[in-house]
């Protein structure tokens, strides 16, 4: 029998309150998670619980690679099924020394990462145990995935590895954020993620005209970094993230470094803001006689699918059913890497959060359970071929 996308939009209030019944499940997830430190290169232990997660649930080919990305597929019905990818990634930007301790109140729990993204990570692992106590059964195979490496420096390397090596027919993923509930991510923005150093040789001279530290240096930079024009429309920005540089008050800087990020909807304008940077970089060094280096650390390419293909009318359609504003964005997340594969793809939210990457990061409850059954939902629209383009 057909799949119906109104029967689907119709059953979600009762789909909402039977998940609200099996709480338990997704709530304990999201604590154990938020609870192992995982930070970007060190997600071993989630991966360990992930793991067992899956294997409880009765998951297949349970695995690891090389990267540490953790893998399960939840077997459909169809002896020659397609699979859907559900990925949430692994890591957050907590280092292992900091209170992982989640506080679960009445309406909201609270901890480092259970915004981004240890509750992305509990929907995906609770999936198969729900779905068989809601008795629904897909026709498609999904595959589970926490990916490794994501945030930072990581560049989204674990999910990038198991594209590049995947020999599953993928026919749509979905990238599962702890929040917000209402987003709507179905492309990509171009991105380049960079540190810019400034190191004071060891035979710097302090006779030469102009002879400083570090610091303002990297301040001249910093000034002619503000100054590049950057266009209003295609939206563009530079975040200027952090600034380091010297040990004391009374000694010169030998070392300073900016960490920032160019993010645009334009193709090719964060190479071209990119290029200039590295001359900036290039003039201050040979004028200053400081070494600069400017270093990439990820990259993002612009892309993505169409606002009228059908499964992102197909997401919208069901937050409007849900009477929850789309809020519709690019992203810099795991959804680049399905989208450099070609490989149709959106990012949902589960619930309303605040204080992301924050120490005391916190989740609503209640919005949880709508947010997934618009997951779930969804997924039985990809499942029934809803969100097919039509040759």
């Amino acid at each position: 029998m057909p799949i119906d996308l109104k029967n689907l939009l119709d059953a979600m209030p009762e789909l909402s309150a039977q998940l609200q019944e099996l709480r338990e499940i997704l709530l304990a997830n999201a604590v154990m998670f938020g609870e192992i430190p995982s930070p970007t290169y060190g997600e071993g232990g989630r991966v360990r619980f992930m793991q067992d997660r899956l294997i409880e649930a009765g998951c297949l080919n349970v695995s690891t690679d090389e990267v540490g990305n953790a893998v399960g597929i939840h077997p459909g019905q169809s002896s020659s099924a397609s699979h859907i990818l559900l990925v949430s990634h692994l890591d957050t930007p907590f280092s292992n020394s900091v209170d992982h301790t989640v506080k679960v109140h009445t309406n909201d729990m609270e901890g480092p990462g259970i915004l981004d993204n240890s509750l992305g990570l509990a929907a995906i692992a609770s999936l198969p145990s729900i779905l068989e106590k809601l008795g629904i059964k897909l026709q498609s195979n999904l595959v589970l995935m926490g990916s490794s490496r994501s945030l930072g420096r990581g560049d989204i390397e674990g999910i990038r590895f198991f594209l590049e090596r995947n020999l599953l027919p993928i026919r749509a993923g979905i990238v599962v954020e702890g929040g917000t509930l209402g987003r709507l991510s179905y492309s990509s923005l171009g991105m380049h993620r960079g540190v810019v150093t400034v190191n004071l040789p060891h035979n710097y001279d302090f006779s030469r005209f102009g002879a400083t530290g570090a610091i303002p240096v990297l301040n001249r930079i910093v000034t002619q970094i503000l100054g590049i024009p950057i266009p209003r429309e295609p939206a563009t920005s530079i975040i200027l993230g952090s600034l380091d540089g010297g040990t004391t008050y009374n000694t010169v800087a030998e070392l300073a470094q900016l960490r920032f990020e160019i993010r645009s909807e334009q193709v090719g304008m964060v190479g071209e803001i990119s290029d200039q940077i590295d001359e900036i970089c290039d003039e201050v060094g040979a004028s200053t006689g400081m070494e600069i280096t400017h270093e990439q650390v990820a990259r993002r390419h612009n892309g993505g699918i169409a606002y009228g293909h059908p499964m992102v009318k197909t997401a919208r359609g069901i937050l409007e059913s849900l009477d929850i504003k789309a809020r519709p964005a690019p992203t810099t997340g795991e959804l680049a890497a399905l989208i450099e594969k070609e490989i149709p793809g959106i990012t949902l939210g589960l619930t309303k959060g605040n204080r992301r990457h924050q120490f005391d990061e916190q989740v609503e409850i209640e919005p949880m359970f709508t947010g997934l059954a618009q997951l779930i939902v969804m997924l039985q629209a990809i499942d029934g071929g809803l969100c097919d383009v039509e040759d």
